[in-house]
């Protein structure tokens, strides 16, 4: 997995860099298809006091991209969101996956003929 962390007006420190790394392997234990992940740090610098730190994150599958945002006063708070989000998406996108194995309609038996063998 190819891993790349950035930050717009915000210095990317070890610590974040380890603690983005840390959420990550949550993701790759569920689903161990990533092929490259992009995750992006901002501080805008608003009014509103509230939701100043954003993490965003693209997420390449096989056959697909995932693309999660979030928002919150703390930067640790919104990846801790961001990656919440992001492990339903995974979970869902491997579901998906698994589910294509469903019995074909001509094969299935029909009610006429289910209360005829009882």
């Amino acid at each position: 997995m190819n891993l790349t962390i950035s930050g717009h007006h915000l210095e990317v420190t070890p610590a974040i860099r380890e603690y983005v790394q840390n959420k990550l392997e949550r993701i790759t234990r569920h689903f161990d298809h990533v092929i490259d992940t992009h995750v992006f740090l901002a501080i805008d610098n608003l009014t509103e006091k509230e939701k100043r730190q954003k993490a965003e994150i693209n997420l390449s599958v096989s056959g697909k991209k995932l693309h999660v945002a979030s928002a919150a006063q703390d930067l640790y708070a919104a990846i801790d969101t961001l990656m919440d989000r992001l492990d339903r998406q995974v979970l869902k996108h491997k579901s998906m996956l698994q589910d294509h194995n469903h019995v074909a309609h001509k094969r299935m038996p029909d009610n006429g003929e289910a209360a005829a063998a009882a």
